[in-house]
This record gives structure tokens, C-alpha cells and sequence, in this order.
């Protein structure tokens, strides 16, 4: 396991976190996230020669941690501009703890993604050598 890329790709998540509280708004996420994901996918098939789908999975799984302590931490900010995920949030059990609820679902909801991340890993190791030369580097 390369431990030092996955930490470097879950930095996407923390600025996701973060940039989902105060600048991204819920109907464009979906976007960021896919070119996120199609990037993270390359980057793990060309640093890696093996265990492409674990790598995609570990990445996920940090990213959840980051992006739930960033909606948790700033969680006034988040849900006064996130008011589909609000009305969500107090629909689920244990309403009265809707920070709670977001410590819960963020694991499994990095577990979901995770497999997606996994799979475009695993299929972007199908199409990219490992190892090769970035473009202009020997």
C-alpha cells in the first residue's frame, strides 16, 4: 500500500469538505466529484502497479474523515447554504443530533464512494502503464 499517495489524494476531500461549506453548492458537488475521482483514478494507475481498487477504496474512506470533520466543524455555515441536506439530516433518526447523524453516515457514505473510486482505479489500471514518465520528465 502506498500509504503517502493516498494521504495526498485525500487532500481532495479536505478541499472538498471545505469548499462544499462556503463556495460549492449541492447541484454542482456531483461534478467535482467526478473529475475528482477520474483524477484520483489516473494517479493511482500510473503510481501503482498493484491493489488499484484498495488504494481507490483507502482514498475514499480518508476523504470521508476529512470532508465530515470540515461539515461538522463548520456546521452553521454548511447547512444555512445546504437546506436540501438540512431537511434530510432532521428526516433521519436521531433528528436532535444532526451532527451525530453526519459522524454516522460519513463513513458509510466514503465506504459507497470508495467502491466507485475503487472501480475507476481499477479500470483507469486497464488503460495506464504504471510508472511511465510524466510528459517532459525522463
Amino acid at each position: 500500500m502506498k500509504w503517502p499517495l493516498v494521504f495526498k489524494l485525500s487532500l481532495f476531500g479536505l478541499a472538498m469538505g471545505l469548499l462544499t461549506v462556503f463556495v460549492i453548492p449541492s447541484n454542482a458537488e456531483p461534478f467535482f466529484w467526478l473529475a475528482i475521482f477520474v483524477l484520483c483514478a489516473y494517479i493511482i494507475a500510473r503510481r501503482c502497479s498493484s491493489r488499484h481498487f484498495i488504494h481507490g477504496l483507502s482514498v475514499s474512506l480518508l476523504n470521508s474523515v476529512w470532508i465530515t470533520a470540515a461539515h461538522v466543524i463548520f456546521f452553521a455555515p454548511y447547512m444555512s447554504s445546504h437546506a436540501k441536506e438540512a431537511a434530510m439530516l432532521a428526516s433521519m433518526p436521531l433528528p436532535d443530533s444532526p451532527r451525530l447523524m453526519m459522524v454516522m453516515m460519513g463513513p458509510l457514505i466514503g465506504l459507497a464512494s470508495g467502491i466507485v473510486l475503487g472501480l475507476f482505479a481499477l479500470i483507469a489500471s486497464k488503460f495506464v502503464k504504471p510508472g511511465a514518465a510524466a510528459p517532459g520528465k525522463p
